[in-house]
């Protein structure tokens, strides 16, 4: 139901006020800097339907040289409550802790108030000022009602969409857009925005980490008093090498796999490797499964294959794609492939012989034979194979005379 328009008029007046007010810094008693901080310095809600909740979340930071051990909370309004903070807190000289306050309205209307952190800072009580709206029901709805962004690399970025719908039957004007966090930015419509009833806007929020670490932020949309909170975590931007830079297989038979090894390293920060390619499939990668996250300061190894399926030489690139700074590294491949060979040899004749003929066959008793004239060792290479193939093979001795022996007990032999 539309209120009145004086009590409009009056109500959007006073949201307004709080709402600046919310905006203004925190007065602090003297000159001297604070140990104990918050980022954001303060936090508004927007509009909260009763009977729901909104999280922010909010860094606590000792910017002293000794720590600070956090030893109790306390907030003015019971519509306001710390999750995830487990008390006595100590924060080490530098360090920041970082957790949620939640808003939890049960009456419509605006409330705003202070969270009080006690501790043996050099600021003993350190207020937050917040503040937020129940209402029973919310004039534009966001979609998603939070964004959570997860592990973002340091100098990359991602982006989620957010839509906004009008929830009620007149036109809902978005003043402006305004960011908190660091890191945080909205694109994709320019305010002030107006939605006709039941009309929506999809916009885009991103996030780019500026440093390592939970940060938290958000949207808030003037006019309806919407506020998004949003969260993600930057990591260090890792390195990846790969050793060595470049294999090489020789020469591999046909029908045969030869693998070699090959190491990644990640340095500065963890690496995920999503995928590896290579240029040539007679080469690929074995002994690993993608995607693979290797941890700082961590190696993982892996095999290399070649499998020829031409004779002669081959060359390939492996291309790993991962989040590393660089994103993909290579390694150069080169290989020969060769027929497959089999390689006989037999006794010396007890009599006196010139030489010897090596005869072959695919079934035992039919044979032809391989070497165009005497061989005079004895041992014979056979580079005419085919792989999957069964051969027989017969020796026979021949003396100066030109006779020739009958043949020796045949060997069955089956290419791989």
């Amino acid at each position: 139901m539309r209120l009145p328009q004086s009590s409009r008029s009056s109500l959007c007046f006073y949201f307004l006020f709080v709402i600046v007010l919310v905006m203004l810094p925190l007065p602090q008693a003297g000159a001297v800097a604070q140990q104990l901080t918050s980022s954001p310095a303060a936090l508004r809600f927007g509009t909260v339907t009763i009977g729901q909740t909104e999280d922010q979340l909010l860094a606590l930071t000792n910017n002293g040289q000794t720590a600070v051990t956090v030893s109790g909370t306390s907030a003015t309004s019971s519509e306001f409550s710390i999750s995830g903070l487990s008390l006595p807190k100590v924060i080490p000289a530098g360090q920041s802790v970082v957790f949620s306050v939640v808003f939890a309205p049960n009456a419509a209307g605006w409330t705003s108030g202070r969270i009080s952190f006690t501790s043996d800072a050099s600021n003993k009580s350190y207020s937050l000022q917040v503040g937020g709206a129940g209402v029973t029901k919310e004039a534009v709805i966001a979609s998603p009602g939070s964004l959570a962004f997860g592990k973002v690399a340091v100098g990359k970025s991602a982006t989620l969409p957010l839509t906004l719908t009008n929830n009620e039957p007149w036109k809902q004007t978005i003043n402006s857009f305004q960011v908190s966090g660091t890191g945080y930015s909205v694109s994709g419509a320019t305010a002030p925005l107006t939605l006709a009833p039941g009309a929506s806007v999809t916009l885009q929020v991103t996030f780019n980490p500026q440093g390592e670490g939970l940060t938290g932020g958000g949207v808030f949309f003037s006019g309806p008093a919407l506020n998004i909170p949003c969260n993600g975590t930057g990591t260090a931007v890792g390195q990846l090498s790969l050793s060595p830079a470049s294999l090489n297989f020789g020469s591999v038979e046909l029908g045969t796999t030869a693998t070699q090894g090959s190491t990644f390293t990640a340095a500065g920060g963890s690496v995920t490797i999503s995928s590896a390619a290579s240029s040539n499939s007679q080469y690929g990668v074995t002994g690993v499964s993608f995607p693979l996250t290797i941890n700082s300061g961590q190696s993982v190894s892996f095999s290399v294959s070649f499998a020829p399926k031409t004779t002669g030489k081959s060359s390939a690139k492996l291309t790993f794609s991962s989040d590393a700074s660089g994103s993909n590294i290579q390694e150069s491949l080169v290989g020969n492939g060769t027929n497959p060979s089999i390689t006989l040899s037999w006794n010396a004749s007890t009599s006196q012989v010139s030489g010897y003929n090596l005869y072959r066959g695919t079934t035992a008793g039919v044979y032809s034979k391989l070497n165009s004239s005497l061989d005079p060792g004895t041992s014979y290479t056979d580079t005419t194979v085919t792989p999957g193939t069964k051969y027989y093979y017969v020796a026979t001795a021949v003396d100066a005379s030109g006779r020739e022996s009958a043949y020796s007990t045949p060997v069955a032999v089956t290419v791989p």
